[in-house]
């Protein structure tokens, strides 16, 4: 049975999240499911990379699923898409190995979050507009201390229903692109409303309401404060979700630089005794004892 795996870009903004629901059917994958279902004829489950909540958006989902039929890349891109609705976009189809599991096999995630500085009727949707000045150099200070294995318990919904609160987080920087300040996370799995509390808490730090080094006392201990500093989902993304190499392997070797063409050989000299070969278009040369031919337009030899 063929696997194959979507890329996905959606705004979140009017579904409860990705993942199927019992009780509704205002979902991502529900969409994803019903669109897919229609053009192989049967029905299809979807399992995605990550569980983004209510309102969040994703950059680049990524999603697998298993069919009877055998459809080409571009003939699911194309039909899956005609099927959505305008706020999902599947940026690429193509069938993977059967063994490929979209969430299981991703080593890990990135999402991003946008907070503008300035009002915005436009992209009211995609930011949370932030009205006090903040101290972009303090947020920065107080990210580069979620980066490494911590419990973020201070910084998870429901805690005690995790099965652990210990994730490994490999980047956590803050930049600024125009009135924009962009909170960039990368960890191996991340926590029910974790980014946005981590997002909230360094506005805190922006608003001069936080100490930078107050991170690590939130990541030794846990607190309740940072429920109270929640972000909205809105400025949420799920920008990228990273793979390692088929079964595990490590990366190919890159292949050898092509050698040079060899140089063509010179031809070996004639054996002796044989005259070499006159050069192409030059007029055949007599055979030994034959009179000399003669020249086009001289006037021929007389007899006696």
């Amino acid at each position: 049975m063929p696997n194959y795996k979507l890329t996905v870009e959606y705004d979140g903004t009017r579904y409860r999240g990705w993942q199927t629901q019992k009780n509704t059917d205002r979902t991502v994958a529900a969409v994803l499911e019903r669109a897919a279902s229609a053009l192989f004829g049967e029905p299809i489950r979807m399992t995605g990379a990550g569980r983004t909540d209510a309102g969040v958006h994703a950059l680049a989902q990524v999603a697998n699923f298993r069919a009877e039929k055998r459809l080409a890349g571009l003939e699911i891109q194309y039909g899956v898409n005609d099927a959505l609705p305008s706020d999902v976009n599947v940026l690429s189809a193509e069938e993977v190995d059967p063994s490929f599991h979209a969430r299981h096999d991703a080593i890990s995630r990135e999402y991003e979050y946008r907070i503008s500085r300035v009002r915005t009727a436009f992209e009211k949707p995609f930011v949370w507009w932030v009205r006090d000045a903040l101290d972009v150099e303090a947020m920065r200070r107080a990210a580069a201390l979620f980066a490494g294995d911590h419990d973020f318990s201070s910084f998870c919904e429901n805690p005690a229903g995790q099965t652990s609160t210990r994730v490994r987080v490999e980047r956590c920087e803050v930049d600024e692109s125009g009135s924009k300040i962009l909170l960039r996370v990368s960890a191996s799995h991340f926590l029910w409303k974790m980014i946005r509390r981590m997002t909230g808490t360094l506005v805190e730090v922006g608003r001069g309401n936080l100490a930078p080094d107050s991170i690590a006392a939130l990541l030794a201990r846990p607190s309740r404060e940072p429920a109270r500093w929640t972000a909205p989902p809105s400025g949420l993304f799920l920008a990228r979700v990273v793979y390692g190499p088929p079964g595990g392997a490590s990366p190919a070797r890159p292949p050898r630089p092509a050698s040079p063409p060899a140089a063509r050989a010179k031809p070996s000299p004639p054996p002796r005794g044989i005259p070499p070969r006159p050069p192409r278009g030059a007029p055949p040369r007599p055979r030994r004892g034959a009179p000399p031919r003669a020249r086009r337009g001289a006037p021929p030899r007389g007899r006696g």
